[in-house]
Parts: structure tokens; sequence; C-alpha cells
């Protein structure tokens, strides 16, 4: 009978270990190699057909539907090249990958072709087609004082969110306190959350606010206004647009902060008040530092909403009178409806997206150091 030795198995599988390793860098190279050859085909064709967009070859589809089967196989062969490379945890990264090519597909190419779409002259109403222009829509943009004068709108505009956090905070302190009826006034503050801003802008601008017949005129002039043109003079017309969009918007800050209320420790406020704080003290010392993550978090969703405002500022004033109300978002609307011009409109918008992106980016540092401080 033959005994084997755990020394003489030892060197079978050191005699095997060599070819394992041989072929497990066989196979990382093929998949590095299927994902580079796929990166680069899709690469080329995209290359290929913005050229022939943009006229400087007539190489090219008629269409970008050729592009988007290649994306298509280009996903299927990243997948395949990562499980050949990483074995199972590349098989585990392929429940990651529909969200990565979803992304991709929905935002990140989007902006791309956005960009692409900017340095075109391309007019609606031109016979011609779109043509390359390179950066005579951004020079544009820098000569355009009606697009300064929205983005100055949106200073204010985002400035009143301050206001609409105070009166909603206040109402959530209202609707978390001890009160009658309390669950049905959150009911009724929650109404105009349920409200369109098109028809907040028709029920209360078009109707409400009408300066002849309007409910609101009529009071206005019974209370002494001769003639109350709530959209005729800059101010009013800002702050009814403001009062409008506010009224839409603060039950939503308004319910989120009463849910932080809620899930506060009570210990703390009862702490506060054996130690003799009165109403103020507890809530400048107590409830709003611990509110304030819930705060900030609350104040940049809606600065976020607030630099989309265009709704309500199309169909009441259409950024009048004289560019008063106007937003970004509207005065590129009115860029596509009125002037038909996508490129010069792509433009505005692209340029409005870097800017928003930087002012988020800073908001964001600034809110944690903050918060930082806070805590």
């Amino acid at each position: 009978m033959q005994i084997s030795s755990p020394l003489a198995e030892s060197k079978v599988d050191d005699r095997h270990k060599p070819a394992s390793r041989h072929i497990l860098a066989g196979r990382r190279y093929v998949g590095r190699v299927i994902v580079v050859l796929a990166s680069l085909g899709l690469l080329l064709l995209l290359m290929v057909q913005l050229l022939h967009a943009i006229g400087v070859t007539t190489i090219g589809f008629a269409d970008w539907r050729p592009v988007l089967v290649a994306y298509l196989l280009w996903a299927v062969a990243i997948g395949t090249g990562l499980v050949i490379i990483r074995g199972e945890r590349g098989a585990r990264a392929l429940f990651l990958l529909p969200a990565v090519f979803f992304t991709v597909a929905v935002v990140i190419f989007p902006t791309l072709f956005g960009i692409y779409i900017a340095t075109l002259d391309w007019n609606l109403s031109s016979l011609e087609g779109p043509r390359f222009s390179g950066l005579n829509n951004l020079v544009g943009l820098f000569h355009d004082t009606y697009y300064w004068n929205a983005l100055g709108n949106m200073i204010f505009y985002a400035i009143a969110v301050l206001a609409e956090y105070a009166i909603a905070f206040g109402l959530a302190l209202l609707l978390s306190a001890q009160i009658r009826a309390r669950k049905f006034f959150r009911v009724v503050f929650l109404l105009p959350m349920m409200l369109s801003p098109v028809a907040v802008s028709w029920m209360i601008g078009k109707s409400l606010m009408e300066y002849r017949f309007g409910p609101a005129a009529t009071l206005a002039r019974y209370l002494g206004w001769d003639n109350p043109a709530f959209f005729a003079s800059p101010w009013s017309a800002w702050l009814s647009i403001e009062v409008m969009d506010a009224w839409v918007s603060i039950p939503f800050i308004m319910i989120i902060l009463l849910a932080g209320l809620q899930a506060m420790p009570k210990e703390v406020l009862e702490a506060a008040k054996v130690d003799g704080a009165n109403s103020w003290q507890s809530f400048w010392h107590v409830t709003f530092p611990i509110m304030l993550p819930v705060s900030i978090t609350v104040l940049i969703i809606r600065i976020i909403f607030k630099l989309k405002l265009a709704d309500i500022v199309i169909n009441v004033t259409a950024g009048g009178p004289g560019g008063a109300t106007d937003t970004v978002s509207s005065f590129i609307y009115r860029v596509y409806r009125d002037r038909s011009n996508v490129g010069y409109g792509t433009g505005l918008a692209m340029f409005y997206l870097l800017m928003i992106i930087l002012f988020l980016t800073l908001l964001l540092r600034l809110s944690r150091r903050w918060t930082q401080k806070a805590a």
C-alpha cells in the first residue's frame, strides 16, 4: 500500500499553481481586450456621428439610433468583460451596472448632447438647419441684459426662501403643540401642496387677483387702493409671484420640520424647563440647534425647487412688467417659444446649470461647516 506524504502533495500543488496563474492572467487579458475594444468602438462611432451631425464629414448615419444600439452592445461587452476579469466579484457587480448605464443614458449623455447643441446656430424658423457656431452663443449670453436680469431676480427669489422657512417653522411649532383640532389644521395647511402651480396661477393670479373684478382687487379698493393692479409695478408683481409660490411651497417645508420636531427627544426640552429656561430660550438654545440639520436639508431642497420656478411666472406675468418677475427658466422658455432659437436657448440652460452646480456645491460646504459648529 502506497502512502502519500504531505510533502509530496505540496509539490504536486506547486506544479499546478503556475498553470492556474497563467490561465487567470489569460482570462483577465481577454476581459480587458473586450472592454477596451468595445469602448474604442463606441467612442469612434460617437465621433463619426458627431462630425456627421456638425457637417464636417458625410460619413455617418441619418439619425442616432445606431449609436443607441452600439451603446447597448457596449453595456453588454462591459458586463461580460467584468465577469471575465473579476469572476464572482464581477458577477456581483453586474447588479450595479443597470443603474450606472441608466444614469449615463438619461443624465450624462443628455448633458453632453446639450453642450453640443449649445455650440450650434439652430433656429427652427430657418430653412438652413443647424450650423456649428462655436462659442458665439456663449458670447451672446454675456451681452444679453435680459438674461442677467433674470439671474438677478433669482437671487431675490432664493433669499425669499428664508422667509418661507420662518413661516413654515412657526406653523410647524404651532401644529406640534397640544392645541385643539391640530389634526384638522394639519390637513388644511397641506391643501395648497396638493395643487399644481399652474392651477394656483390661474386660480389666484388670473382670478382672485384680477385687477377689475377679482375679489382681492375689490377688497383693496374698499380699503382705499384706487388702482389695485397687483402686477403693474415691478415690486408688487414680484411680491405677488412670491406669495403665490410660497403659498404652494410652505406646506412642504412645514411638514418636514414638523416631522423633525416630533422626532425630537422630549427629555431635552423638559431638562431645559427644569433649568429655568423660558419658551424663547428653549427654542433658541435647544430646539433650533437640534433642528439645524433638518432645517439645512429642507432649505437646500426648497432652493433647488425655487431655482426651477417658471410655471407661475409664465402663466401670470410672462416675466413682466419689464422683466421684473422673470426667472431664468421662464426666460429660456420664451427664447425657445418666441425666437425658436434652440442653440441659444440650450446655451443659456447649460450655463445656468453650471452656475447651479457651483452654487449648490458652495452651499453644501457651508452647510456642513454650520452643522459641525452647531454640533
